[in-house]
């Protein structure tokens, strides 16, 4: 069975509390916040960077399928769904077997949790790592929201990181993407674990075209 990407492959606190935390680390950084109008037109390139990249190549998205699926469809860029989250870390990092599209099981190590605020709400979503990839430090956060089965794809999108020593992320949901089993069903995409289901609607990242 080919991989999921051939190609690339603190403690508990409260609403008030992980705010106030993200505030204080957003300021402490001395740099100003990206300008909407920047972060949306990189944004955009990267997205046509992606379909030139899969219009070329024969995968993930399978010749007799490009025609339908690229370019892949987006909701509109929204700034206030890239938000900043804190990484709290699993006890003790523990390997378990996530069930996947094809009805077998993957290895995936859980790192630990994201706390984050969207929209004025706290949430939480775990993070792992393929436990058998060579890069461990290339997080994961898979997720499926109200959105899941209706306008994105019914199991879940991803969300990808590189894991740094600061703890504090950038949980963008714009740059939140469909598994490859979704262009191609011969690929293996591990399922969201029950925490990582969203009970909102996440409208950012990609979507199921119209």
């Amino acid at each position: 069975m080919r991989d999921l990407f051939p190609i690339r492959l603190v403690g508990a606190i409260g609403h008030i509390g992980l705010v106030a935390v993200l505030l204080a680390v957003t300021a402490g950084c001395g740099t100003k916040p990206p300008d909407p109008k920047d972060y949306v037109s990189r944004l955009a390139a990267e997205r046509e960077a992606k379909d030139a990249q899969f219009l070329a190549e024969d995968e993930p998205v399978p010749k007799s399928r490009k025609a339908q699926l690229l370019p892949l469809a987006y909701f509109p860029i929204e700034p206030d769904y890239n938000v900043p989250a804190v990484l709290k870390p699993a006890a003790e990092e523990t390997v378990v077997l996530m069930p996947t599209s094809t009805g077998a099981t993957r290895r995936s190590r859980i790192v630990g949790t994201m706390e984050f605020v969207l929209k004025g709400q706290p949430l939480k979503l775990i993070a792992s790592v393929d436990a058998e990839a060579s890069n461990l430090d290339l997080l994961t956060v898979m997720f499926s929201d109200l959105t899941s089965g209706t306008e994105t794809y019914p199991a879940a999108r991803y969300i990808e990181f590189q894991r740094n020593a600061t703890g504090i992320y950038e949980l963008d949901f714009n740059r939140a993407f469909h598994p490859y089993c979704y262009y191609n069903e011969s690929y293996e995409c591990p399922y969201p674990p029950p925490e990582n289901r969203l009970k909102i609607p996440v409208r950012a990242g990609e979507r199921l075209k119209k």
